[in-house]
């Protein structure tokens, strides 16, 4: 299989004020999809603007017609899956079926704490998690669900006529830790990491490569443990957050190199953030541009 190159475009600007533009341009450009993040705000972006997930990809799907779309990711930390898992069937209906749901546990940043709540600890985000996706696999592929949990509930719950993608949109899991990584497994269409993050600051890019390495070999017992191939479950590499940073969009070559030393791993996707100025994210877009469309060829 050639491995895919999508992008993650933020929704740090109005819709007519360039962020229509880079959904249309990334279908051009021939990207496999285009992702977003599922956040209320996010790091440096925080007193700027920022737009939701969801409406972004509705309107995203309104201006593309080929390219997929999802999130990268979502997580419990303000989503109930009732909810999301209506908003995911309406996303996946007006796109004709292009949806994918990248899932998380969450984190401690802003998302934590803006509705009020104390932030949980890494157990009771791995508990949510665990709770969270089977029930949102349930809700969309089950008309109705009703359900008691420890953190979740769902009463006659209905989702008629569910999604278009059958038996549900798949799911992309971001995991790492040894119970993240059973739930992928068990209810993945797809794996998601962007590395260990106790590299990114001192760090080497070998050092990186030996422990993505590493997590492909846990995901892999994983899916033993189960009975699954897991060669079933496409891998999907996150960029921007190993001790590589922006080096690989510096050029085609640098790119090139970056992704065929994953590839090699048995990645089938890579993901390029969409160009920020002024930001962890800045890359000169005519580069961006040319690596999007030779990239694909020299790595299959």
């Amino acid at each position: 299989m050639s491995l895919r190159l999508s992008t993650v475009i933020l929704p740090y600007r109005r819709w007519h004020e360039g962020s229509r533009s880079a959904w249309v341009r990334a279908e051009e450009l021939g990207f496999h999809s285009g992702y977003t993040y599922d956040h209320l705000s996010w790091r440096t972006f925080r007193d700027g603007p920022w737009f939701g997930a969801v409406p972004t990809l509705t309107a995203a799907a309104g201006v593309t017609e080929r390219m997929r779309l999802g999130t990268l990711v979502t997580s419990p930390n303000f989503r109930h899956p009732v909810t999301l898992a209506k908003e995911l069937i309406s996303l996946d209906d007006i796109s004709g079926g292009r949806v994918t749901l990248g899932i998380g546990a969450g984190g401690t940043g802003f998302d934590a704490t803006a509705l009020g709540q104390e932030p949980w600890t890494p157990r009771e985000r791995a508990d949510r998690f665990a709770e969270f996706v089977p029930l949102l696999d349930r809700l969309l592929t089950e008309d109705s669900v009703s359900y008691e949990g420890d953190f979740y509930a769902a009463h006659e719950a209905r989702d008629i006529p569910g999604c278009v993608q059958r038996p549900r949109l798949p799911f992309a899991v971001a995991a790492t830790g040894p119970r993240g990584l059973r739930l992928a497994a068990r209810h993945g269409q797809a794996w998601v990491t962007t590395g260990d993050p106790r590299l990114f600051e001192d760090g080497t890019p070998e050092q990186s490569v030996q422990a993505i390495r590493s997590q492909t070999e846990k995901l892999a017992d994983a899916c033993a443990e189960l009975g699954r191939d897991v060669t079933e479950l496409d891998k999907i590499l996150l960029t921007g957050f190993t001790p590589d940073r922006g080096r690989p969009l510096e050029s085609l070559d640098a790119f090139v190199d970056f992704a065929g030393r994953h590839a090699a791993l048995g990645f089938t996707e890579i993901v390029i953030h969409w160009p920020i100025p002024d930001s962890d994210f800045a890359a000169d877009q005519k580069v961006f541009e040319r690596i999007a469309m030779e990239a694909p060829a020299q790595l299959r």
